[in-house]
């Protein structure tokens, strides 16, 4: 088999319409973006180039020696110049390897730091999207782009393009020696070649059309491994008894992954013969060509001439072969870029404005006025919201499920942007100020708490950094949870566990108001933080809130009427609506949507 030429190639096939159109429109605008990542490592490219110049041609060189070793050496009988060009064909090849080392080397230093900056890239602006984009988007497809698909740009690096310059260098050295022999012989030689491309834009179509089903079943594959294998989904699949169905699905979709594997191993095999035939008949003409012109017509050649002939046009199949692949290759790696050049074209929903106000010390006064909001237009979440939080004080926010209680107080950071209608926070809109401030000031302890899956230090330090063991034991304490870290052989180095389930609801509930305490925010939230625990969790997380209701900006999501009786006022909200306010005993006596909360939802306090 010739060098290159066991390759896959594609079947005879046509893409669907919705295929070519997904397909990616090679412009100038994206080789030029493509580009651009090879920008700061041109002087790495220079030497690659020059590597590449030089192994191309001196691998080319014990080709052209062959002639001498069979003239000078053998027919000859010459045991000097048998040696010598044997010697030298054998010191030109180490030299050509020696070189290809080097610039496998540097290709490979080049392609690493691109994917580094890529990954460095996509990562930092992922962070930048809303958390729109994370819930409506497939975890499996986001991992997807950061991993495979930028680790596919590493293998374009380091092959497809390297690929192409060695071998046009070669077959450039190749035509060029063997036009110097026998220009009749060599294009016979070289007459075969066009016959190799009459497969390769179907071959190409075929290949296309298989690497975008396994990319999208790859997508598939991963988003099962993300929501069956992580802790929260695995215990869901536990307590259902779904391990079967799991596994049945799991099966499913690595079949169908194993089947177009084995499409894409094997497309293209049914012209291989044909490509393999073409390639033995070239040799045999030119011995057929060549020897004619010896015997018949008392050529200058010589049989040293032929057998170079026959080397070259033999080392030309692989190069030629593989430059034929090229489409079908560059197709695959501009979809690669195309995928990742469309997350990060994906504008972020919450940006900053060109000049923030800096607010490194706010005051906490939050103000919603004529606020709506909606995920989808169809469905309206809030509709003309309007209240004032001051500092010091304290809000509830009370109301049936889904009536948009938590959608409040995801405007305040700007996890999502209000439709209309402003959130101000010391009398700026929150849009006009730096997210990074805004944020700062603001401090949530929410009903699903997360904790990363290291010690209880490392986790109370991801809201300060520098904090010293004296203030995270402060914060411990006023969390209501040191006696219980004290409790532990390792203390604050105990680790929580993935996601912290090591530790029961109420102990990393605590945890997560001492990392809010050490933070020190100007406004504290509090999205259900005692729901779905046990009275003695919730009595203690209560007594770790009160004094913070009672000092700081606080605003409340509760389900715990004693929770609730704490806020200067309570905001009752129904289908998106403020559709009461006041205190405990004036809702009741209202005799409205609160009294029917009160009756029926609320949580008596224990007496």
């Amino acid at each position: 088999m010739p060098p290159g030429m066991g390759g896959p190639m594609g079947r005879s096939s046509f893409m669907t319409e919705e295929e070519k159109k997904a397909a990616p429109k090679v412009t100038k605008a994206l080789i030029k973006r493509v580009l651009s990542y090879l920008n700061p490592y041109r002087v790495q490219l220079i030497l690659v180039l020059i590597c590449i110049i030089l192994s191309a041609s001196l691998s080319t060189m014990p080709s052209i020696l062959t002639g001498k070793i069979i003239d000078e050496g053998l027919i000859k009988q010459n045991l000097k110049s048998l040696i010598f060009y044997i010697l030298l064909s054998f010191g030109l090849t180490l030299i050509a390897s020696l070189i290809g080392v080097a610039q496998s080397y540097i290709n490979t230093w080049i392609a690493q730091h691109i994917t580094y900056d890529m990954r460095n890239q996509m990562f930092r602006h992922l962070q930048k999207m809303s958390q729109r984009f994370f819930t409506s988007n497939n975890q499996g497809d986001i991992i997807t782009r950061m991993t495979s698909d930028i680790d596919g740009v590493e293998r374009i690096i380091t092959n497809t393009f390297s690929s192409i310059l060695s071998n046009s260098i070669t077959l450039i050295v190749a035509l060029v020696a063997m036009y110097q022999r026998n220009w009749i012989l060599a294009t016979i030689g070289i007459v075969i070649v066009p016959l190799f491309a009459i497969p390769t834009r179907k071959a190409g179509q075929t290949r296309w059309s298989l690497t975008r089903q396994a990319q999208t079943k790859n997508d598939e594959i991963n988003g099962i491994l993300n929501e069956t294998l992580s802790v929260s989904g695995q215990l869901l699949v536990k307590l259902f008894g779904k391990e079967k169905y799991e596994y049945k699905k799991y099966r499913s979709a690595n079949r169908k992954m194993i089947k177009l594997n084995i499409k894409q191993s094997m497309a293209g095999r049914w012209f291989f013969v044909v490509i393999s035939t073409f390639t033995n008949i070239g040799p045999m003409l030119i011995y057929l060509v060549g020897g004619i012109l010896i015997m018949q017509y008392d050529s200058s050649l010589s049989v040293g001439d032929i057998s170079v002939m026959v080397a070259l046009l033999t080392r030309m199949y692989g190069p030629v072969n593989s430059l034929l692949n090229v489409q079908v290759e560059w197709m695959q790696s501009m979809a690669l870029f195309t995928r990742i050049f469309d997350y990060l074209d994906m504008k972020p929903e919450i940006e900053e404005c060109e000049n923030p106000v800096s607010i490194p010390n706010g005051k906490g006064n939050i103000v919603f006025e004529n606020v709506y909001f909606h995920y989808d237009e169809e469905r309206p979440i809030l509709k003309d919201i309007s209240f004032e939080l001051k500092p010091g004080k304290s809000i509830a926010i009370v109301g049936p499920s889904g009536s948009g209680k938590s959608t409040v107080i995801n405007l305040i950071p700007r996890l999502y942007d209000v439709i209309s209608g402003s959130v101000k926070y010391d009398g700026t809109d929150v849009r006009e100020l730096s997210l990074t401030d805004l944020r700062n000031q603001i401090g949530v302890v929410s009903q699903e708490t997360y904790l990363f899956n290291g010690t209880i230090r490392e986790n109370l330090r991801y809201a300060k950094e520098d904090a010293t063991e004296e203030e995270m034991i402060e914060a411990c304490k006023k969390a209501n949870i040191h006696e219980f870290i004290s409790s532990q052989e390792t203390g604050l180095d105990t680790v929580v566990g993935n996601r912290g389930l090591k530790l029961s609801g109420g102990e990393k509930q605590r945890i997560s108001i001492a990392r809010i305490l050490l933070k020190n925010p100007t406004v504290f939230i509090f999205d259900e933080a005692t729901s779905a625990l046990d009275s003695i969790s919730e009595s203690k997380i209560q007594e770790a809130i009160d004094p913070i209701i009672q000092t700081k900006t606080s605003i409340l999501i509760a389900h715990r009427l004693s929770t609730i009786l704490k806020a200067d006022e309570i905001l009752v909200i129904k289908d998106g609506q403020i559709v009461e306010r006041g205190n405990h005993k004036e809702l009741v006596k209202a005799g409205g949507v609160y009294q029917e909360l009160y009756e029926t939802q609320f949580e008596k306090p224990e007496i």
